[in-house]
């Protein structure tokens, strides 16, 4: 069944448009989006649900912004919609590739996929979103991958990029939605305008709640793209589906949230990133365990991050003991309770570490980011530092992080 999704204009500063016009050369307006009659209590993704685009793509070239995680069934996307007779062009791999088999932050290269012969463009090496002559073979693009609702986590820039692409060069973008594991959390400071960078991108909390097709309307709501320009949109909706409904990913997102446990741990646990405690990357149990070396005889967990192609060649701590918290058996559901990401963990840790003026510094640490860009805002490693209570640090994100939730609301698709 189909119908029409008004997005009113609105003015909000919620996205750094100038800075995106110029970081990359990666509304009113009315959006067709499909519903499905629910028929059951199984969570269909809208990829799943070919029943309702698959007579739209019948004869038109189609681009696909793919990775692993892009399955139909239990068969990858692109090969699945080949077969069922659509014409498939182009594929765009974001970071860790099409196949999902790249480290955080390594850059990807062009390729030929070896198995359907279709050229596969890197959106993770030279440039970030499709240039116009990538596009120009392509009717329709399909978004089809699965986030996991954290500012840092990088689909979203690509989702960003992508749209910016489209609204340049009059092509519609179809988003196949999938649930957002964590999309019953909306928490954390608000992005600050002067920390923006790859691994913050839009003027949201850590955890935003929303789905990617959900996020795609706040994109085009809050005139993410150069120009206030806008990304015709067509969605296919996730049946059954609502924020508080847990939902296990059937593939794992990317190499190191390889459980469920560590992409529900994730939003609270990628902090330690910009710290000294290792968060278990050269491990088989990533951010499922926290730990340093420096905290032996305080903790009797250990675990020793090694070299693991495809995962961390050269993680923190390499080869060295870390002792500190065993996360793997932790309770999740306590995080859905409370509705919170967890602060006891880094508040905790930068308690026992011994030398308190290397815990956040990154001439130690050889992962992604420094914290503040990670946390969003300098005031966060501050208030560590001081020993600030845990709910005085929750009052100091409002009243963005209430702002958002008010903002967040125009532009559900789901209870």
């Amino acid at each position: 069944m189909k119908h029409l999704r008004t997005i009113l204009p609105s003015v909000s500063v919620f996205c750094l448009t100038g800075f995106l016009a110029l970081f990359l050369p990666a509304y009113r307006i009315t959006i067709p989006t499909v519903q499905t009659e629910p028929t059951a209590a199984t969570i269909l993704t809208g990829a799943d649900q070919t029943n309702l685009y698959l007579h739209y793509l019948k004869g038109k070239r189609v681009g696909m912004v793919v990775n692993q995680t892009s399955i139909i069934g239990n068969k990858p996307s692109p090969d699945s919609l080949l077969s069922l007779g659509i014409q498939i062009v182009k594929v765009f791999g974001p970071e860790h590739g099409f196949r999902g088999n790249a480290s955080n932050g390594t850059k990807v290269a062009d390729e030929v996929d070896a198995k359907t012969g279709i050229p596969v463009i890197s959106l993770y090496g030279k440039n970030r979103k499709p240039s116009r002559e990538q596009l120009a073979d392509i009717d329709v693009l399909i978004y089809d991958i699965q986030d996991v609702g954290a500012r840092f986590y990088t689909y979203i820039n690509t989702l960003n990029y992508v749209m910016e692409a489209c609204a340049e060069n009059q092509k519609e973008l179809m988003i196949l939605d999938r649930p957002n594991p964590n999309g019953y959390v909306v928490d954390g400071p608000i992005l600050e305008d002067h920390l923006h960078s790859g691994i913050g991108m839009h003027r949201i909390p850590i955890t935003h709640g929303l789905t990617i097709a959900e996020f795609a309307q706040l994109i085009n709501g809050e005139g993410c793209i150069p120009n206030k320009a806008k990304c015709k949109l067509r969605i296919i909706r996730v049946a059954n589906y609502t924020h508080d409904k847990p939902y296990t990913l059937p593939v794992a997102p990317s190499p190191n949230l390889n459980t469920q446990q560590s992409i529900l741990l994730y939003p609270s646990i990628c902090l330690f990133e910009g710290t000294i405690i290792s968060q278990g990357r050269g491990t088989y149990m990533p951010f499922t365990v926290l730990g340093a070396p420096a905290l032996r005889g305080q903790y009797s967990f250990s675990f020793r991050p090694i070299s693991i192609k495809g995962m961390k060649e050269a993680p923190l701590h390499q080869d060295m003991e870390c002792f500190g918290l065993d996360l793997r058996h932790y309770d999740t559901n306590k995080l859905r309770n409370t509705k919170q990401l967890n602060l006891s963990w880094l508040m905790e840790m930068y308690k026992a570490y011994p030398d308190k003026a290397r815990f956040f510094d990154q001439s130690q640490s050889r992962e992604i980011g420094n914290f503040d860009k990670l946390a969003g805002t300098e005031n966060l490693k501050r208030q560590i530092m001081a020993g600030t209570p845990e709910a005085e640090i929750r009052q100091s994100w409002e009243p963005g992080l209430t702002n958002f939730k008010k903002l967040r609301k125009q532009y559900l698709l789901y209870p």
